[in-house]
């Protein structure tokens, strides 16, 4: 049994027994039955009003608990609505006061997420209102009075995040583009004349709006500046071009163009004007100097017609550059074509400049295959010759290469103008062929010509007898010793004679001498040796500088002896034999050893000698 029903049993015992004891205490009292039942229904009365107060009591809770039950769960339900979350399950099988107060910790709680979530949608809103000033964009797409869900509060976070990155970045690219507009402002001597222009460069930068027309109109005006400062930086290059070419033309002085150099520099709006005035004035300088100018623009289209290969018939259609009537509209015709020729030059500068390398390689090419056919080149000092020859074998691969290079820009150069690439009115293949051609000619002709004077060289030697030469270091002439000659006990007259004619069969035909006995070197005085200074016996061909003996060279020739007559040379004077008399007598001496082959023996009277 319940504790509940023991203690109404307990009530309706001590109900009984108040009663009884009531009964009791009317009987001692001898109160009438009548009055008892009086009182027995005023006690009944009285304990069922109390009893009946209780119940309504009791009702009035259940009814307040029913009551507070369906308001807690219609209000549990709206906030699940509004959070849009799962409905809340009941527990089933409990009584009324812990059913509503289950309810009751439930709505509690889901008010609490509700505030947290609407607390952190006002947060979200301000900012997106902050940047939607900024940037001028839309609000974000969500109504202040409804609860989000999480999925929309941490998309509206990512959409705040979003959207403070691009203000950053708009806000950079507004700093960026306004220093620039600044910049180009000062440039160009612009003073801001729109409210725009004025609320960019004067106003505050954080009250600027950052919107997407407004970086538009900022990337506009720098658009806008940017045009104007290159159509200012064009126009003053324009004039500087026409200032340069024009000092040079006129002549004008170094000290008034270093005046100028501010204006040469810099495009600001003043250099502008002080360059169109110098324009003016060096026009009018040449209108005053036509005749001066004409030379010098037409010495410069000498210079770009060389540059560009022109031949003699593209000179010549250019008429104006033969006339002897200047004027206006002829000095204008130069101008046009030095422009017209420039402009041709840079749309085909890598064509010319691999010509133009070409010929600085052949040139060089040339060079060096003519300094490696000059003998004193093995003379030379700090390792010339090794520099020399490394060059000649990287022109000989490098040479080829730039031809082959060449050849196929020209003749993508060809396709593409539908046109003959020419050099000097030649097309440039043939004109490198012709070049190679002739070199091989030219070296052809050195081979036959060493061969030829190999030849002659060969049959001098073969006549006058081999003379020993060896590319040695050109000595210093030296003062040499005179050789002491022998003397016969004939005449001084008699051994001229005989040294003359001598000296004559040499260079005249073939002496034929009688083997007579000679004396002891020490009876007789040898030859006295010369100094170190002293140079071996010259070829036959450059003998002939001593003039000493000229005339006994026609005398008669030495008695016994006999001479064959003599081939028909080229007349040779002392001159031609050496440069000194010991030097002759040295050479006298040394063709006897080699002729004397050729010596007829003959029996003379040994004679004595006597030394001077």
């Amino acid at each position: 049994m319940r504790k509940s029903e023991v203690l109404a049993a307990e009530a309706v015992s001590c109900l009984n027994k108040a009663l009884c004891h009531l009964k009791d205490i009317w009987e001692e009292i001898g109160i009438p039955e009548d009055q008892r039942l009086q009182r027995t229904n005023v006690v009944k009365n009285h304990i069922k009003s109390l009893l009946d107060m209780m119940i309504r009591e009791e009702e009035s809770l259940k009814t307040r608990l029913v009551s507070s039950i369906q308001s807690c769960r219609t209000e549990m339900e709206k906030l699940y609505l509004e959070l849009q979350l799962p409905v809340f399950e009941e527990e089933t099988g409990i009584s009324m006061l812990q059913q509503e107060r289950n309810i009751r910790t439930q709505v509690e709680a889901l008010m609490t997420e509700k505030a947290q979530r609407m607390q952190q949608l006002k947060a979200l809103l301000d900012q997106d209102q902050d940047l939607c000033d900024i940037l001028c964009s839309m609000p974000y797409g969500i109504l202040p009075q409804s609860v989000p869900t999480p999925e929309q509060l941490e998309s509206f976070s990512q959409h705040i995040a979003n959207q403070s990155t691009e203000k950053a970045r708009r806000y950079a690219e507004f700093t960026d583009l306004k220093r620039r507009i600044i910049s180009y402002m000062g440039e160009l001597d612009h003073v801001p004349e729109t409210s725009f222009e004025k609320d960019v460069v004067c106003e505050d930068e954080d009250s600027f709006c950052l919107s997407i027309d407004n970086i538009a109109s900022l990337k506009l005006l720098v658009c806008q500046l940017e045009e104007h400062k290159a159509e200012n930086e064009a126009a003053c290059e324009a004039h500087r071009e026409k200032i340069q070419r024009l000092w040079g033309r006129l002549d004008v002085p170094q000290e008034e163009r270093e005046a100028f150099n501010e204006h040469m520099v810099t495009s600001r709006k003043r250099n502008l004007e002080a360059l169109r005035a110098e324009v003016q004035r060096l026009e009018e300088l040449k209108r005053l100097n036509i005749h001066n100018v004409t030379d010098a623009i037409r010495s410069e289209i000498a210079v770009l017609w060389e540059k560009c290969f022109f031949s003699s018939d593209q000179r010549q259609a250019f008429a104006p550059y033969f006339s002897e009537d200047v004027t206006e509209d002829l000095l204008s015709l130069h101008d046009a074509e030095v422009q017209r020729l420039k402009q041709h030059y840079e749309d085909h500068r890598e064509l010319y400049d691999g010509v133009h390398q070409w010929e600085d390689s052949w040139r060089l090419f040339l060079q060096l295959e003519k300094k490696a056919t000059d003998p004193t080149r093995f003379t030379n000092r700090g390792g010339n010759l090794l520099k020399e020859e490394k060059e000649r074998s990287e022109l000989h691969k490098s040479l080829p290469k730039l031809e082959n290079k060449l050849k196929a820009q020209i003749a993508a150069w060809e396709s593409q103008q539908d046109r003959e690439f020419l050099v000097n009115g030649q097309k440039f293949l043939q004109y490198v062929e012709e070049q190679w051609e002739l070199h091989r000619g030219e070296k052809e002709k050195e081979k036959q010509e060493r061969h030829l004077k190999k030849s002659k060289q060969t049959e001098e030697d073969m006549l006058y007898g081999t003379a020993v030469r060896t590319p040695t270091k050109r000595r210093l002439l030296a003062t040499q010793t005179p050789i002491k000659s022998r003397k016969f006990n004939a005449t001084s007259s008699m051994s001229s004679a005989t040294s003359n004619s001598t000296s004559r069969s040499v260079y005249g035909g073939t002496l034929c001498r009688s083997p007579a006995p000679r004396p002891p070197l020490s009876a007789n005085k040898a030859p006295a040796s010369w100094t170190p200074g002293g140079g071996k016996p010259p070829h036959p061909r450059l003998r002939g500088c001593n003039k000493e003996n000229e005339a006994q060279l026609t005398g008669s020739p030495l008695s016994g002896a006999l001479l064959t007559p003599a081939s028909p040379q080229p007349n040779f004077s002392i001159a031609s034999v050496a440069s000194t008399y010991s030097q002759f007598v040295r050479d006298l001496v040394n063709t006897e050893s080699v002729q004397s082959s050729e010596i007829c023996p003959r029996p003379l009277t040994p004679r004595s000698s006597t030394t001077s």
